[in-house]
């Protein structure tokens, strides 16, 4: 498991190294070109259920870790697919669709 740790206050959001490192790709991608977007995902049961979103911004502090000592390998098809969800202004969490793995 990895963290998301976003904004001043350093909130921290535990997710899968390997989904964490496909969000890294399309999040620093984003905002390389300065765009702003929404990042959403659904909350589960255990950890009280419901749908989180936050604002990605360029000027937001964000960093990524990971407990992960080796870079998985990479799925173009969910990378396209986070991509194609960002460039329309949310980002969601999304399973991993089959595909060809890089690296």
């Amino acid at each position: 498991m990895g963290l998301l740790i976003y904004g001043p206050s350093g909130s921290e959001i535990e997710m899968d190294d390997r989904l964490l490192a496909h969000l890294r790709i399309v999040i620093v991608t984003k905002m390389r070109n300065h765009e702003s977007f929404s990042l959403s995902w659904i909350v589960e049961a255990s950890q009280g259920s419901g749908r989180e979103t936050l604002w990605v911004h360029p000027s937001i502090p964000l960093r990524f870790r990971f407990y992960g000592s080796r870079p998985p390998a990479i799925n173009r098809a969910w990378i396209d697919q986070m991509m194609t969800a960002a460039h329309r202004g949310d980002l969601r969490i999304m399973p991993e669709p089959p595909g060809e793995l890089e690296g």
